[in-house]
């Protein structure tokens, strides 16, 4: 079976503004869509927050949880002017409040940017992982739809992700995570409905989703099942992409302003990025298509620039080396690449180098006063992205100052600290992802 992997973010939804469409339809709307707050699951705004975890404790586990993630990625109409949402991560997962059915009924599901199918757990269901809330019974539902086999969704699953059962020519899927987990069902059309404060909900009929009827792995107990943000032609956004127009973008709040502000997404054309010091770089074609890659051709530290061949012999840079992912924590660079650049780091931070006791960040710190760090440029093609330090450096215990980029032998990951204080928008028709400072606190 093919593998999917995890990016995710939960929504403990507080809209400010909505607009009802269905998928299908053909009338713009003139309201600006609606939105909804990113809250990292270690704020004390989150349900999440554990009191007890002190901010090394949070940061550590967030770390480790990157290190796991980064094994995963070895595998594998209506117009509406925006829509923006809220979202909650849960350890390296974060949770998406929606409804869906006829009557409704009210599904908590995983919010995962490194997968396509968006699946809920549904009865009659064996086996199944333990579920707070009530298990979706799509014989209730007036609005719900099996899929055929050889429609073109049925068709979107990899051969060894399709099945079709003979006796009633329904599309069945069977899925699997990189960590194990897994989920197996049909593959349905249902009415989904994302509920808010506000006087109308959003509707989106029909999604094309799984209904699994057998579920295993390592999903929480709070949640439903997965929706799949992806670029592929299951997920979410390739489904809506005649109401978003391809266009997304999210700004990350910095991890000391968690406590008491909110990160931001968005959705449709009041996401694109403007104005000045705005950089484009193209986004890359390649499989599997659930990505979103780029092409990483050097870092600079300072005035000392580093092409980024990534162990190829000829010192070319290979196209599509990076994946930009909001969910991975740290980021991740070839190993022979990132020797030099922990060279280079060791000769301009003027501090002593010390070894991480904990052994997850190779380059660190003494930390006893203040240390003079340098900015760090990310060159992608066509676009230069200066990190400060606060991108590139944690304060991972209380003397110990460590580098957030760390050495991999997978493909290139650029985390979601280096993302910070950056809008970073996506244009999947103009093919771009764009990057633009900004004091992500007021955006």
């Amino acid at each position: 079976m093919a593998t999917a992997s995890f990016s995710f973010v939960t929504i403990v939804v507080c809209f400010t503004s909505l607009s009802a469409f269905p998928l299908s339809g053909a009338a713009a709307s003139p309201d600006p869509g609606f939105t909804l707050n990113l809250i990292h699951r270690d704020s004390p705004l989150s349900p999440l927050y554990n009191p007890n975890h002190t901010d090394f404790d949070r940061l550590r586990n967030a770390f480790n949880r990157s290190v796991s993630r980064v094994n995963v990625f070895k595998s594998k109409a209506v117009d509406i002017n925006s829509f923006q949402n809220d979202l909650v991560p849960n350890g390296g997962e974060y949770f998406m409040k929606m409804s869906i059915g006829t009557p409704l009924v009210e599904v908590i599901v995983i919010a995962d940017t490194g997968s396509d199918l968006t699946w809920v757990q549904c009865l009659p269901c064996d086996p199944c992982y333990r579920q707070k809330s009530p298990l979706f019974d799509p014989s209730r539902s007036s609005s719900y739809r099996h899929m055929l086999c050889g429609s073109r969704f049925c068709n979107a699953l990899d051969a060894s992700e399709q099945a079709c059962a003979m006796d009633t020519n329904i599309c069945e899927y069977h899925y699997s995570y990189g960590d194990k987990s897994y989920t197996n069902g049909n593959l349905a059309t249902e009415k989904f409905t994302i509920g808010s404060t506000s006087s109308r909900p959003v509707h989106l009929s029909p999604i094309v989703f799984g209904c699994g009827t057998g579920n295993g792995g390592t999903f929480d107990e709070l949640g439903s099942g997965i929706v799949g943000l992806g670029g592929g032609a299951l997920s979410l956004v390739s489904q809506l992409s005649s109401i978003i127009k391809g266009k997304f973008s999210y700004c990350l709040v910095p991890l000391s302003e968690q406590s008491n502000v909110t990160s931001k997404i968005k959705f449709g054309t009041d996401s694109v990025i403007s104005g000045p010091h705005v950089v484009s770089t193209p986004l890359v074609s390649k499989q599997p298509d659930t990505y979103y890659y780029v092409t990483l051709e050097a870092i600079s530290v300072g005035n000392k620039r580093l092409p980024y061949t990534n162990g190829l012999l000829n010192g070319n840079v290979e196209e599509g080396n990076v994946i930009i992912d909001s969910g991975t924590t740290l980021t991740f660079l070839d190993s022979e690449f990132f020797t030099e650049l922990e060279r280079v780091l060791e000769e301009t931070v003027k501090a002593e180098r010390v070894s991480d006791p904990r052994g997850l960040f190779s380059v660190c710190f003494r930390s006893a006063g203040d240390i003079d760090l340098p900015v760090i440029a990310v060159h992608f093609t066509d676009a230069d992205v200066k990190l400060q330090p606060l991108n590139t450096f944690v304060k991972a215990d209380e003397d110990l100052l460590c580098f957030t980029m760390i050495s991999s032998n997978q493909i290139g990951i650029f985390g979601n600290l280096a993302q910070m204080d950056f809008l970073v928008g996506y244009d999947l028709e103009k093919r771009t992802v764009s990057f633009k400072p900004t004091d992500c606190t007021k955006h």
